[in-house]
């Protein structure tokens, strides 16, 4: 028993060690109705920092707290694989930190691929509930096939599961085309439509919102400097004139 403590508490098995009592609170209060399954998603993509990178990581259409359970355990049981099979022989007092946080790192890293695909299949038979696909979806590819009505909505069909189908809302001028790609960004709960880009737009947004958050990153840095450039600039050209009324 005081051996399965110890592994427990050991670095960096701990972290997992302390998500998995808040992970089974959180999936209690689901069981019994108090907290949303949907917890953390919103009706947007666009500033929800979270579900982009979701998305990025192979989840798009599937609930944020289910792709985040799954993915702790698959990177916790990783993480224990390399305690029981390496750390805890060796004595790495000083680099345990660092080798932690690589270890931490390259078990999520491993787990990403994995634990998409077990979400996939594992909500396999839940497609269809509205429970588990509203606001999760964002972020999902479709393919238009056809159109509904006149009042802007558009039928379109997950690429992932062609049996799933949901309605695209369009503007007049600016319908969704018959068999084009496109990628759902927003959800009107109002209507129960989405909104969506073309495909190779949402990825050149995705491109340049990294390309802003470096620029903005960088930003304070060269403001500074162009600061002082432009003072000494000011200096210099005070420094001129005065020289050149002399």
């Amino acid at each position: 028993m005081s051996v399965i403590v110890d592994v427990a508490l050991s670095y960096p098995l701990i972290f997992f060690t302390l998500l998995l009592p808040v992970i089974a609170l959180y999936w209690l209060l689901v069981a019994v109705h108090i907290a949303p399954l949907q917890l953390f998603e919103h009706d947007s993509l666009r500033n929800d920092n979270l579900a982009s990178t979701m998305v990025s990581l192979g989840f798009a259409g599937i609930p944020v707290s289910v792709a985040l359970t799954v993915l702790f355990v698959f990177a916790g049981a990783f993480t224990l694989l390399a305690e029981l099979l390496v750390l805890r022989w060796f004595d790495l007092k000083v680099v345990i930190i660092p080798l932690g946080l690589v270890v931490l790192w390259a078990a999520l890293a491993v787990s990403a691929p994995l634990a998409a695909r077990a979400c996939r299949r594992l909500l396999r038979k839940f497609r269809h509930n509205p429970a588990v696909n509203q606001r999760c979806l964002l972020g999902e590819r479709v393919q238009v096939v056809g159109y509904v009505d006149a009042a802007g909505c558009c039928r379109a069909v997950l690429c992932s599961d062609g049996s799933r189908e949901v309605c695209l809302h369009g503007k007049p001028g600016c319908m969704p085309k018959e068999g084009e790609v496109r990628v759902l960004v927003k959800y009107l709960a109002d209507e129960d439509r989405y909104r969506s880009v073309a495909e190779q737009d949402f990825l050149d947004a995705r491109t340049r919102l990294v390309r802003l958050h470096l620029i903005e990153r960088h930003e304070p840095e060269q403001h500074h400097s162009n600061g002082h450039g432009t003072e000494h600039s000011h200096h210099h050209n005070h420094s001129h004139h005065n020289h050149a009324h002399h």
